[in-house]
């Protein structure tokens, strides 16, 4: 059985969940990465895995339940982060991020189970990036030269995949949350997640409407 990790931002106004500034306050940010942690983390806490693991930037708070282990990221961008992350949880690993508030134990399950048959998993996001990817073992060379957060991402990072021979399964789309606009979209389709309360609960709409 795979570790199943998190990497995420400590949610605190101002770091996290940026890109939704505005018309989020950076408070108001914050609340909804907060959310969007604890939906996935909740998500990730209901899937068995040999390990369960939070790749952090920042610290850890009271958000953090029982039973993770904290990783702190390390490296410059997010494509030497995840090199470093696989490389720290030495062994085989599914990472997501903490921007799909919708994503399920049973689609994690899944994911893990494929890469129990692949040396790889890659989950696509409809803008290009992808939300998870998985390895049997860790490799920098996995992730070098692929660009990260363009319109591209996850083609490159499939191709890179096959160029070094590794087997790679594909896992459902999800759409991450970087802007406002996706924020709603994920909440439609996640309804009931602590994610889509807060959502509503900041009344954004009626101040994009005013």
């Amino acid at each position: 059985m795979s570790a199943l990790a998190i990497i995420a931002k400590a949610p605190v106004a101002g770091h996290s969940k940026t890109r939704l500034c505005p018309p989020c306050t950076p408070e108001q940010a914050a609340t909804l990465a907060a959310a969007a942690l604890a939906d996935t983390l909740a998500a990730v806490a209901a899937t068995p895995a040999q390990r369960h693991i939070v790749v952090l930037d920042g610290v850890p708070g009271p958000w953090l339940p029982d039973g993770f282990e904290v990783v702190a990221q390390r490296g410059g961008g997010l494509a030497e982060r995840l090199a470093a992350a696989f490389a720290d949880i030495g062994e085989a690993a599914l990472i997501v991020g903490m921007d799909t508030p919708q994503v399920t134990s049973r689609l994690l399950s899944q994911a893990l189970d494929r890469l129990g048959h692949a040396d790889a998993v890659l989950g696509p996001a409809p803008d290009g990036g992808y939300w998870t990817i998985g390895l049997r073992a860790a490799d920098d060379a996995v992730f070098t030269g692929v660009p990260m957060s363009v319109a591209h991402t996850c083609a490159a990072q499939r191709a890179r995949l096959r160029a070094l021979g590794l087997t790679t399964r594909e896992l459902p789309a999800l759409r991450d949350v970087d802007t406002i606009a996706d924020a709603y979209a994920v909440a439609a389709l996640a309804p009931a997640s602590r994610f889509a309360r807060e959502l509503v609960g900041l009344r954004l709409r009626e101040v994009l409407a005013a």
